[in-house]
């Protein structure tokens, strides 16, 4: 009896882990490219537009109850030609299409379906369809019959639904500035508005599902170092630590899943994406800075030293791009416990505690079973019990240790191993932070190793990016988020590390993106490069989703480049930019988060911080240390040492020199310069706000 799959389509030569998993449907896949288009003209069929990724749950749903259903598939192949694609390989063609379908349905998500004309115009979509009439949604059968006669009998009212919807893709594409004031009202609205949609028991904005508002939490620690406003410390800090107790932190592996499908962060969807984690590294980093606690430092250790261990190819360098939510074919299955395990691994005295400070009940928490999530935090539960908290510390310790030893042994979620140009760049940018705050050489040495897989790996011949990087194969041109987010990460690579290869390439790479994605005519970036393929719509999205806008981290180089290297045109490309989006701004703060901290640099007088002296000198060590101890979000720092003279490069660095022979600090702000000094305590005076 033969094992070879019944059905192999042309998904085969893909590297995608997400269209791999669809290379055995009965459906006839095409991945997207010219022989797909081609077809569709040919034989003038409509494209179903298959949108999804490899962690995605509900994804895996459609695929079991459709795409592997021999009666659906024979629809779809009798009256479509239909196209596979994985949203992280091509987020142009997500952005313009998961656009289109809010315009239809008011709402978006994964997977998503869209039907196309030949001519790649969208006429009608939704997201995940079921088999058949179910959850007040239409079956996917009746969907596909619906659409393929409306396509044959009405052409015209097809041909002019497409229209319209190009025509309003079009206008929200057309963006150009109109000389509006930029000012700290912008910034002031901004925090009112999370203000009036935070959850005071809970934390996070709105109602559930909650996402992880990362970009959120940063611009309101900002706020809170600009005004002085503890309302906004506290939003940022009850949020943070419902967050890091509940169920969407992984009590025993460390790292955040997706969101949290319950207002209180108990169940969450159980993917685990690196951009979540580089992201929310970021801000559990700032608030240690900002306040000093514990907590926070060691929320941030344990999520990167998840990365370290889950996502990150320690051979080569760079990191992988998610773990899937299902294990088995069950969503959840690899995390969720029941209280006969603890006891077996713990003993009755030791497991009845670790149960409680976890709440894991034998009614369960999540389908019959339970999520690891803290109520109490441990000081208030040892009193509680009337215990010693040490004591109570080292039952959880030990607790958590064999659980995750026993949980190793269980069948993992499933890996999507490619590795992104961008999101790559996020946790560059992370690792290199953690390593300035937390001191820890591991997160050097994976920034390092990742940065110089993607400048060897996913670089071409003529120095532009590639997108996406899997089973030796890398392809498909960068997007504005690829150079933007990788700029970043270098950028904050030579901040703690100091070698100028970093800061070198990242003004290389910063020039080609400007180069290839700046809109001479209104301003802005695209969000595709001139040598990208031509699609209905060249757009300059600005809206934060679940990761920064491209263009935010775009001008948060520029602003960082122009203090470094003296670009004031730079700076140019930032107000012109602002302007562009300040009605998005005004219309939706919390969705321009990011472009919010980078108006806060802008209308700040940043902190150009030179230090002179020796990189492993003890001097210069103590003012990395008294620098990295703060919460200054507002600066950029150099070093200028005596092997070298880079101040043609760094013009910060000119005439910094060191005083008595002692590593020296220079604060600098609005073009002018403090006294230097040699003294770690009068270094933490000059850092303090105006």
């Amino acid at each position: 009896m033969s094992d070879s799959p019944k059905h192999t389509n042309r998904l085969i030569n893909e590297t995608s882990p997400y269209l791999l998993q669809h290379v055995h449907n009965p459906v006839d896949w095409y991945p997207w490219g010219e022989e797909a288009l081609t077809q569709a003209k040919q034989q003038d069929k409509p494209i179903l537009l298959s949108i999804g990724y490899a962690a995605c749950h509900w994804c895996h749903v459609m695929e079991h109850e459709s795409f592997e259903n021999e009666q659906i598939a024979a629809i779809m192949n009798k009256h479509f030609i239909s196209i596979k694609v994985d949203r992280e390989e091509r987020p142009d063609l997500d952005e313009i299409y998961m656009n289109a379908v809010q315009m239809l349905t008011g709402q978006g998500g994964w997977p998503m379906t869209m039907f196309l004309t030949p001519e790649l115009k969208p006429f009608y979509g939704g997201t995940y369809f079921p088999p058949d009439n179910r959850y007040g949604r239409p079956g996917f059968p009746q969907v596909l019959l619906g659409v393929a006669e409306a396509y044959r009998e009405r052409p015209d009212a097809v041909g002019e639904q497409a229209e319209k919807i190009i025509t309003n893709l079009n206008q929200l594409a057309a963006m150009e500035g109109h000389g509006h004031q930029l000012t700290t009202d912008m910034l002031d609205r901004a925090y009112q508005d999370y203000l009036s949609r935070f959850d005071h028991h809970e934390g996070g904005f709105g109602n559930a599902p909650k996402f992880p508002p990362s970009m959120g939490l940063s611009l309101l620690l900002r706020h809170w170092h600009r005004t002085g406003n503890l309302n906004a410390l506290n939003m940022v800090e009850v949020t943070l630590e419902k967050m890091a107790r509940g169920g969407m932190y992984d009590q025993l592996g460390g790292g955040f899943h997706r969101y949290s499908v319950d207002e209180r962060w108990l169940v969450p969807h159980f993917e685990k994406m690196l951009y979540d984690n580089a992201l929310l590294s970021v801000a559990y980093l700032e608030a240690y800075q900002a306040t000093g606690k514990v907590f926070y430092r060691q929320i941030a250790t344990e999520t990167l030293d998840y990365v370290l261990s889950e996502m990150y190819d320690a051979e080569k360098g760079g990191f992988y791009s998610t773990q899937d939510a299902d294990s088995e074919g069950v969503e959840g299955k690899f995390f969720v416990w029941m209280p006969d395990e603890v006891e077996g691994l713990l003993g009755e005295g030791k497991a009845k505690i670790f149960c409680e400070y976890y709440d894991i009940t034998e009614l369960g928490n999540f389908e019959h079973k339970n999520i690891l999530h803290v109520q109490t935090p441990p000081d208030l539960f040892a009193r509680k019990l009337g215990m010693d908290l040490g004591d109570l510390e080292d039952i959880l310790t030990e607790g958590r240790r064999k659980l995750f030893e026993v949980r190793e042994k269980r069948i993992k979620p499933g890996l999507d191993d490619k590795i992104l140009t961008s999101w790559n760049g996020l946790m560059i940018r992370s690792m290199a932070m953690g390593y300035q705050v937390l001191g820890d050489e591991r997160y050097r040495e994976a920034a390092e190793k990742s940065a110089r897989f993607v400048l060897s790996e996913l670089s071409q011949d003529n120095g532009l990016l590639l997108r996406t990087h899997r089973a030796g194969k890398s392809h498909l041109n960068a997007y504005l988020e690829d150079y933007s987010y990788f700029v970043a990460g270098l950028i904050n690579l030579y901040e703690a590390t100091f070698a100028l290869e970093w800061l070198k390439e990242a003004e290389r790479l910063n020039q080609i993106m400007i180069d290839q994605f700046w809109d001479e005519a209104n301003g802005s970036f695209f969000f595709t490069s001139k040598n990208h393929e031509t699609l209905i719509v060249r757009s300059k999205p600005g809206y934060d989703g679940a990761t920064p806008a491209g263009v935010s981290l775009a001008i948060h180089n520029l602003l960082r480049l122009d203090k470094l290297l003296n670009c004031p045109d730079f700076r140019e490309k930032v107000e012109t930019t602002l302007d562009v989006y300040y009605h998005q701004i005004e219309r939706s703060p919390s969705g321009s988060a990011q472009m919010l901290c980078e108006l806060d640099f802008l209308l700040s007088t940043p902190k150009e911080i030179a230090i002179a002296g020796q990189r492993e000198s003890e001097g210069t060590h103590a003012a990395l240390a008294a620098i990295h101890s703060r919460f200054v979000p507002n600066k950029v720092l150099a070093l200028a040492s005596d092997e070298e003279d880079i101040s043609d490069l760094i013009p910060l660095l000119e005439s910094k020199t060191q005083v008595d022979g002692k590593a020296t600090i220079y604060v600098c702000e609005n073009y002018t310069c403090q006294a230097p000094t040699t003294d770690v305590e009068e270094l933490a005076e000059l850092l303090k706000s105006p």
